[in-house]
């Protein structure tokens, strides 16, 4: 079976030595994924040379756009393999070299999540290529924590808020002047709250420090 070499021809850069350097690769590789996956491509990447971060830049752009067909490869290549073949010393690799092909486990959002991918436009060059995506999901989280907090009586949104600031239950207790007990009795409200806004497990484990990752931002 035969494989075709299409080059694709990217702007060159000549290195990435900045986050906008890291932007224009990023959609560089994100708008090439793209392009194949509207063909109805079934992809199997694999980064061979370059910067370590074309493979984390791949990766990123990938879990938008990638089916569950899709997979993307990490080129193990021994250490004494790499010195005995620089420079293109070694063009043919026998059975016994120890190379292999990694698969990398990774979820594909996009598949999950289809409007991320039609955020994923190409942006004003040097910005931040994310920003859109992450502000439709930042304006869903926060959408989430005020319907919480509405629920909540004056004394829970207190102890809402402390954890939030990053207090544990003890710190939370001392500084509103109540009794440990208290504050748990509290917090199971506010996590039961949460657990039907977020339509999460019944089985699933929450403790402060969820209020603290969620509602980080809130206040």
């Amino acid at each position: 079976h035969s494989l075709k070499y299409q080059p694709h021809p990217i702007h060159a850069i000549a290195d990435i030595h900045d986050e906008s350097d890291a932007n224009t690769a990023w959609e560089a590789v994100n708008s090439l994924i793209a392009r194949l996956k509207s063909q109805n491509q079934t992809l199997h990447i694999c980064i061979s040379g370059g910067r370590r971060i074309l493979g984390l830049l791949t990766m990123s752009a990938a879990m938008l756009h990638f089916g569950h067909q899709d997979e993307l490869w990490h080129m193990y290549t021994p250490d004494a393999l790499r010195r005995a073949a620089n420079e293109g010393a070694i063009m043919h690799l026998p059975p016994d070299s120890g190379f292999r092909l990694i698969r990398v486990p990774m979820m594909p959002w996009g598949s999950y999540f289809p409007a991320l991918r039609e955020l994923t436009r190409p942006a004003v060059p040097g910005t931040d290529v994310l920003a859109r995506p992450r502000a439709v999901l930042d304006e869903v989280e926060n959408g989430r924590c005020q319907a919480v907090y509405a629920r909540l009586t004056d004394r829970q949104q207190d102890v809402l808020r402390a954890f939030a600031e990053g207090s544990n239950p003890q710190q939370v207790a001392a500084q509103l002047h109540i009794t440990i007990k208290t504050v748990d009795s509290h917090k199971t409200v506010i996590l039961a709250e949460c657990r039907n806004v977020w339509d999460l497990p019944a089985d699933a484990y929450l403790d402060y420090r969820f209020l603290a990752q969620k509602f980080e931002m809130f206040f």
